[in-house]
């Protein structure tokens, strides 16, 4: 199963190899535009795109980008809570 993370692409940072920054919740990355390339790069600029190990794999609509950055962040307040569950049933485990 791949992950895509919502990014935005704020800049072009190298034309010719096709290269772009994006933010990613606040944390900006040099990816591949590769796959989303349009004739003119500086169309992606402000672009909300699906991120999977350094390519940006497809261009999304901000609506999208939001609802999948939630979904992120309740996957991981949930996880959060499954560790600490699991931390307090082994303290429960060792006093016993």
């Amino acid at each position: 199963m791949c992950l895509g993370i919502p990014g935005q692409i704020v800049e072009i940072t190298d034309a010719n190899r096709l290269m772009a920054l994006a933010d990613i919740s606040g944390v900006r990355r040099e990816v591949s535009v590769a796959c989303v390339a349009t004739p003119d790069l500086g169309d992606l600029i402000g672009e909300w795109a699906l991120i999977h190990v350094g390519f940006a794999m497809s261009v999304i609509d901000a609506d999208e980008a939001e609802k999948t950055l939630e979904a992120l962040r309740s996957l991981g307040e949930a996880q959060e809570t499954l560790e600490a569950m699991a931390e307090g049933a082994s303290a429960l485990e060792g006093t016993q």
